[in-house]
């Protein structure tokens, strides 16, 4: 079925000679009739006053979804409860990994997958591209990935650490007692620098038992700084990144939808909030460093205009663009579908293999653990149950 029309072309072509009143499904190409049903044409039914609006409220809460977790985490009035954080951190999560199955994975596969008209025509018909896309995807971030690994640690040598949240959002006692206040950023952990050619955990044991005194503890504040933050910012600007593709792509469609705006509208707002609390939140824990103290802001900041911005380009169009032809189909599965690998990937290794299980010190609190896991399982439901409306 998939290998009937070779070109895009031809299968417009075909498709100028259909005549859906009498199709005879013995001699009838599949491709004609599935090309005739997936067809549409500009269906905007004006409410621009509300769409207008849409610009706004999104623009509102996306915004201050998003930068809550780092005001949180910077502005010493605003100190949270610890549980409070770790909601907004892991039910982000949850979001995250349920935006990349349910909300890009799915209309990647009704966009470009096999039974529809573009993976029915020419050489999309001649591969399954859309799990293909995904592949990709998931293999470049994860070289991107471990070289920005393998880079952080040739040039520092530090051990991996993992932040003391506690510290960094609720400025609670350190655990050598004493009760100062802690920057947003700052570690409260001792790491151990080794040479770099040598195994991190392997070389802290043998330096010791040949000479403790060659072994140097507690490296400068901005030196490990310095490390966090290179070690953990190329993560979250491919997380980001893929966000904020989906994010172009949902603002087009609510500029220009039919029908489904009324719905659409509403479950955007709650979609977009949710998305920008896991982007805050991660962004949060990030200790950026004082030459770059401005990037946080700007990050958060480009995620909270880009779904209004699209929307606006959205009204721009919203006469002429039609979301059902073969060449937005292309675009919007291809983007969907290379968003979908970077969000699983992250959401699955960044977000919930590193966190919990190459973390130990959230399994010494049962009661933590516990919330954590809650958190995230709450956020995957809520965000699949969205995906029943949007």
């Amino acid at each position: 079925m998939r290998q009937i029309a070779k070109s895009p072309v031809l299968a417009v072509f075909k498709m100028a000679d259909f005549d859906p009143s009498n199709v005879n499904l013995d001699t009838t190409s599949p491709v004609d009739i599935i090309c005739y049903l997936s067809k549409s044409s500009n269906d905007y039914n004006g409410q621009l006053g509300a769409r207008l609006s849409a610009i706004f409220v999104i623009l509102v809460t996306s915004g201050l979804a998003t930068f809550f977790p780092v005001l949180a985490s910077r502005v010493e009035r605003l100190r949270i409860n610890l549980y409070v954080y770790y909601f907004a951190r892991y039910f982000g999560a949850g979001v995250i990994i349920a935006t990349a199955f349910i909300h890009l994975l799915d209309p990647a596969y009704a966009e470009i997958g096999p039974q529809t008209c573009v993976g029915m025509t020419g050489a999309w018909a001649d591969y399954a591209w859309c799990p293909a896309i995904v592949m990709i995807s998931i293999m470049l971030v994860f070289l991107m990935d471990f070289g920005a690994e393998r880079w952080v640690e040739h040039r520092y040598g530090f051990l991996h650490p993992h932040p003391n949240i506690e510290a960094v959002v609720t400025s609670r006692s350190r655990p050598n007692g004493t009760h100062d206040q802690v920057p947003a950023g700052d570690q409260d952990m001792t790491l151990q620098k080794v040479g770099n050619g040598a195994t991190n955990r392997q070389a802290w044991t043998d330096n010791d038992e040949k000479d403790p005194e060659n072994v140097s503890l507690a490296p400068s504040t901005e030196r490990m700084q310095d490390r966090l933050f290179q070690q953990q910012i190329a993560a979250f600007l491919v997380l980001e990144f893929g966000v904020v593709f989906h994010s172009v792509i949902i603002g087009l469609n609510l500029g220009t939808t039919g029908e489904e705006f009324k719905t659409l509208y509403p479950v955007l707002v709650f979609h977009q909030a949710f998305e920008g609390l896991g982007i805050g939140a991660r962004m949060s824990a990030i200790p950026f460093p004082k030459g770059v103290h401005w990037l946080p802001w700007a990050l958060c900041l480009s995620y909270t205009l880009t779904t209004p911005i699209a929307i606006a380009v959205g009204l721009g169009l919203r006469t002429t663009y039609n979301a059902g032809s073969f060449t937005a189909s292309v675009v919007s599965g291809v983007l969907d579908a290379t968003s979908a690998g970077i969000l699983i990937y992250t959401g699955l290794v960044e977000l919930l293999a590193r966190d919990f299980l190459f973390n130990s010190e959230p399994t010494r609190d049962s009661k933590r653990l516990t919330f954590m896991v809650a958190c995230v399982f709450l956020g995957v439901a809520i965000m699949a149950l969205l995906g029943k409306w949007a």
